[in-house]
């Protein structure tokens, strides 16, 4: 029999028990932690700018600690590198992300859960590194089981015996702000319960200090941060980070992101049901589901899942839930999701949650909207509103210096030395104009990142024009009405225009088709001959 709760929110058919609908006045009914939500994530925000402010004096001895472990991870690195130790680029970059991982994980959870962000960045940051850190998602040291028997007796107010029938000590996996354990319930019912490292929270919140000093002095200074304004990506770690340290917040992203689902009839996606009440800071006790590792495309295949569907789930779900709620999962990554057995994907780990405010909602949407109509004056006006470029930039200066008005040059045309030139030169114009990421484009972007990776796991001959395409014409069909009201225009007479699309692939706008398999040999050959020209 069907739960009454899929009725409301896209859980599973049955369970082990069943969430009342939250009611519209927050006050959260029979869920004893939801109406403290909004309050928490309302703290939380206004702790960043403490937390981030530029400081003159180091904050305490944890500087000494993290200098000296970055420093022991680099120098001998360096050392080898110029005495030409490694056979290959690819050696070096190997060795330096494994010294670079083992660091984080001796300076425990903020810097792993930085790994853990550059582990999602696939074809972002290079291979060795994402590989590398992508042992930091659920293969990080895990805190004795005395510690967590004390961190869930203390937040439940009970004895682990008198909760549970049984409690693995063993856990599931561990991560950098928590580790999970199966249990069962003493009614008999199979959980999951997360639970927080003990000290975390402190740890955090130091570091992000500590972070916020560092900051200024690695302004064009290495590769990475040459990207951008390393105090900004302080700013946006710290927004993303802090959210994670309340797992009330955390169930409250579940139900919402549960309730959106279902509101937009998305039937490939389901979350585990939060425990009503066995929920507090440091302890989520939630639904134990099972599946197939996102990577197990041959089991996918053999239970007869269609991996293609399973890819196109994932894009349709986040472009919606950003364009139409204003609510997407943040952290899409391997280890956060698996697939049923019946071809639907569950998500796990909500801690970070991309809400878009009501004006930026509509600016994000007039971002999309502007991709498929080939609209670059709107998607400009578009990037200044969500807050990407300061509100007094000239936009038609910024379309003029970044050539976006220009007929596409194909990449692959181009030596290596005018490829690294013309990234120099774009992110450089970009900084000239005070360009940041704002934090919920940023997880955007960081999902369609982890979208493209599945996509040349699941899908590699996925033709990526025609899916757009289709993709698009549906969003239209389903909430054109809807969103032409809100930004007051008539979808209807709007035209799917694909040469910005073909644009931001770099491939000339007469391409009929391209499969994710040629996009990536045209991205390998490009790296490549970046490589070269760095290399020389």
């Amino acid at each position: 029999m069907t739960l009454p709760d899929c009725s409301w929110a896209a859980f599973t058919d049955d369970g082990p028990w069943a969430l009342e609908r939250p009611p519209a006045d927050d006050s959260g009914g029979s869920i004893r932690w939801m109406p403290l939500a909004a309050d928490l994530r309302a703290a939380a925000r206004a702790e960043v700018p403490r937390l981030t402010a530029p400081r003159r004096v180091p904050p305490g001895s944890r500087v000494v600690r993290v200098v000296s472990t970055l420093i022991g991870a680099l120098v001998p690195w360096v050392w080898a590198k110029r005495r030409g130790r490694y056979a290959t680029q690819e050696t070096s970059r190997a060795e330096i992300s494994r010294r670079l991982r083992r660091a984080a994980e001796r300076l425990g959870p903020t810097y792993i859960k930085l790994g853990q962000i550059i582990s999602s960045g696939e074809g972002l940051f290079p291979p060795e590194l994402v590989a590398e850190f992508k042992k930091c998602r659920d293969q990080v040291p895990a805190e004795p089981f005395e510690v967590v028997r004390i961190v869930v007796e203390t937040d439940l107010g009970a004895r682990l015996e008198d909760v549970f029938s049984s409690f693995e000590e063993t856990p599931l996996a561990a991560a950098s702000i928590a580790q999970v354990h199966a249990a069962v319930l003493r009614t008999g019912e199979e959980v999951v319960v997360k639970v927080q490292r003990p000290s975390v929270a402190t740890l955090v919140r130091t570091d992000l200090e500590v972070m916020a000093w560092l900051a200024p002095f690695l302004v064009g200074r290495i590769p990475i941060a040459a990207l951008a304004n390393p105090p900004a990506l302080v700013e946006l770690f710290a927004e993303t980070i802090v959210e994670e340290l309340d797992f009330r917040m955390e169930a409250a992203n579940m139900v919402d992101i549960a309730s959106m689902l279902h509101e937009l009839g998305n039937q490939g996606y389901v979350v585990p049901r939060p425990h009503p009440t066995l929920v507090t800071r440091r302890v989520l006790v939630m639904q134990r589901l099972s599946g197939f590792n996102f990577d197990d495309v041959a089991g996918m295949k053999d239970a007869g899942v269609d991996t293609h569907e399973v890819v196109r789930t994932a894009m349709v779900s986040l472009m919606e839930g950003a364009m139409v709620y204003g609510v997407f999962h943040g952290d899409l990554h391997g280890g956060n999701l698996f697939v049923l057995p019946d071809g639907r994907t569950a998500l796990l780990d909500f801690g970070i949650v991309g809400r878009l405010g009501s004006e930026r909602r509509l600016a994000f949407l007039r971002l999309m909207l502007g991709a498929t109509t080939n609209d670059i004056a709107g998607q400009m006006a578009a990037m200044r509103d969500l807050g990407a470029l300061p509100p007094d930039t000239d936009l038609e200066a910024v379309i003029r210096d970044l050539r976006l008005d220009q007929p596409t040059v194909d990449p692959t045309t181009l030596t290596g030395e005018e490829l690294v030139a013309e990234v120099q030169r774009v992110v450089k114009a970009l900084l000239g104009y005070g360009a940041r990421m704002p934090k919920e484009l940023m997880l955007y972007v960081k999902n369609m990142m982890f979208i493209d990776g599945a996509i040349a796991r699941l899908a590699p001959d996925l033709d990526l024009l025609a899916e757009i395409g289709k993709i698009s014409l549906m969003f239209a069909e389903r909430h054109g009405e809807r969103l032409g009201r809100e930004l007051g225009i008539d979808t209807a007479a709007m035209q799917l225009n694909m040469d910005g699309v073909k644009a931001g692939f770099g491939v000339d706008s007469n391409t009929e088709s391209l499969t994710y398999r040629e996009l990536q040999a045209r991205r390998e050959l490009i790296q490549k001959r970046m490589r070269d020209h760095v290399a020389r």
